[in-house]
């Protein structure tokens, strides 16, 4: 009953709320509207689809690392935990899809120094890293962006928002916030996290 229950939640949430590639309005017509009726999710789906089968409760971190991962929310708290008192969710397009939301997370830099990457030396540094969705959506950071620039303290793994488990969005989501368009590089339904080298 539970499951049936979440499942209709889930849909009546998708089918509520338009997909960011949907937003038509120019970003002056936007403004006018109660932010209320604007769109949450951020990244382009390939329709609606069942989100409880894309709902992922575990982070793998994989690739040119020397330590892989796999983090639950409760890995994550018992990391540094930071606050993010707003956060918002800007498209492509300029038009903002969700705002003002509180947020906690652990720092992307945080995670991939625990798992270490593969490096022979410090001028080792053509690694470049990809967040992927469960839905195959994907947003990739260089190595000098993560760890040579202020994007590193500036890009999240989130867990809560507005004090409450994220739970229709996935369990965990990567949020950039320094990002101009802060939209192509919140990924909703995070499963992993993979680390390449450049060849």
């Amino acid at each position: 009953m539970k499951k049936v229950l979440f499942l209709i939640v889930a849909l009546v949430y998708i089918l509520t709320f338009s997909r960011c590639r949907n937003q038509k309005k120019s970003g002056e017509d936007l403004k006018n509207k109660d932010s209320s009726t604007l769109a949450t999710p951020s990244h382009n789906h390939t329709g609606i689809k069942d989100t409880v089968s894309m709902v992922s409760t575990t982070l793998s971190v994989s690739g040119d690392v020397n330590f892989p991962l796999v983090l639950t929310v409760d890995s994550l708290k018992k990391m540094k935990v930071v606050g993010l008192d707003s956060l918002n969710i800007v498209c492509q397009s300029g038009a903002t899809t969700s705002s003002s939301v509180k947020s906690r997370g652990v720092l992307l830099k945080d995670i991939l120094e625990k798992a270490s990457i593969k490096q022979v030396n410090h001028k080792d540094r053509n690694f470049y890293i990809v967040a992927r969705a469960t839905d195959g959506y994907k947003a990739t950071f260089s190595w000098g962006e993560i760890f040579n620039n202020p994007t590193g303290n500036n890009t999240y793994i989130t867990f809560e928002e507005n004090g409450q488990p994220i739970v229709t969005k996935g369990s965990m989501i990567l949020n950039c916030v320094n990002d101009i368009r802060t939209g192509p590089r919140h990924v909703i339904w995070l499963k992993s996290i993979e680390v390449k080298k450049v060849d």
